[in-house]
């Protein structure tokens, strides 16, 4: 009888993901035969631990994978020349989210922008920045500067693109890897020590994208937005996390109604990511029907 496979789960606290009680249902759904196991890294790490955890998975024969969350940046900088192939994303934008190893040989891709351009067509029009909307994400670290990859890519590119991080090397990092894809966007960027959010967020337009990807509400409390901040009107207001304290979500549902705002969580964020990389690691389709399914079953267990 062959071994179950297994797939790590790269992050900060794994036990507490709501894919811990979704993959069991996802594996049999897929007839994948596969474990998922967590691996935990605190957030700082030395490069020793992100080459240690790529050597674990190349030298267990059980091991189809990875998804990484939090790490993925850390991860490339660390181990970048333990993979033999690097996808498009992964090698210009200097991170990994999805390991496969397979015949021996170790793949590293990065899905965000798929993912970002999954969740988000789900809630915007095509021709949804046509009218002139605008976008401020909090936060440009891998999952900011996927969204801003994609959004630059989009045929009614917003007419500004706004991000604020405390990090100027990943605000800079950002602006290159739009810029390389997109020259003609419309890009600002802003350290958080100089921003003043709240005014950023006076100057949307009606209509505008407000992201938080700054992990604020999730592994850490609070929001990057002061309480009673007001929203644009008719905002489309994006949690990427979906699970934590999520004080950012609560103050826009406080004002959802009031300001006719459409509110989403980062469960759809969630469910795309896993899927687009469980699709990577053990070589199945992922087609839109598969998608769904695969949705409805998570949705039993969230």
């Amino acid at each position: 009888m062959n071994p179950r496979r297994r797939m790590r789960f790269v992050g900060v606290s794994t036990a507490s993901s709501s894919i811990m009680r979704v993959f069991p249902l996802w594996s049999e759904l897929l007839g994948l035969d596969a474990d998922l196991v967590g691996l935990d890294i605190p957030l700082g790490a030395p490069p020793e631990y992100y080459r240690k955890a790529v050597a674990e998975m190349q030298g267990d024969p059980t091991c189809a994978g990875a998804l990484v969350t939090t790490h993925k940046i850390a991860l490339f900088d660390a181990a970048r020349d333990m993979f033999d192939h690097l996808d498009e994303f992964a090698a210009g934008v200097g991170e990994i989210s999805s390991i496969s190893v397979r015949e021996g040989e170790t793949s590293g891709a990065a899905k965000d922008p798929i993912t970002a351009g999954l969740a988000l067509e789900e809630v915007l029009a095509d021709d949804h920045f046509a009218g002139g909307a605008e976008v401020l994400c909090l936060g440009a670290g891998g999952a900011g500067t996927a969204i801003g990859w994609y959004l630059g890519r989009r045929a009614d590119t917003p007419a500004r693109m706004t991000f604020v991080d405390v990090d100027p090397d990943r605000l800079r990092h950002l602006r290159e890897v739009v810029h390389a894809h997109a020259p003609d966007a419309e890009l600002r960027i802003l350290p958080a020590a100089e921003a003043d959010v709240t005014a950023a967020l006076a100057a949307l337009p009606a209509g505008s994208l407000v992201i938080n990807a700054t992990g604020l509400g999730k592994d850490r409390p609070g929001s990057p937005l002061p309480a009673s901040t007001p929203f644009p009107e008719r905002a489309v207001v994006w949690e990427l996390n979906y699970r934590g304290s999520l004080e950012f979500l609560a103050q826009a549902r406080e004002q959802a109604g009031d300001r006719q705002l459409t509110v989403v969580d980062g469960w759809r964020y969630f469910i795309h990511g896993w899927s687009q990389v469980i699709a990577e690691v053990f070589g199945i389709p992922m087609d839109p029907a598969r998608v769904a399914r695969l949705a409805e079953a998570a949705e039993s267990v969230r």
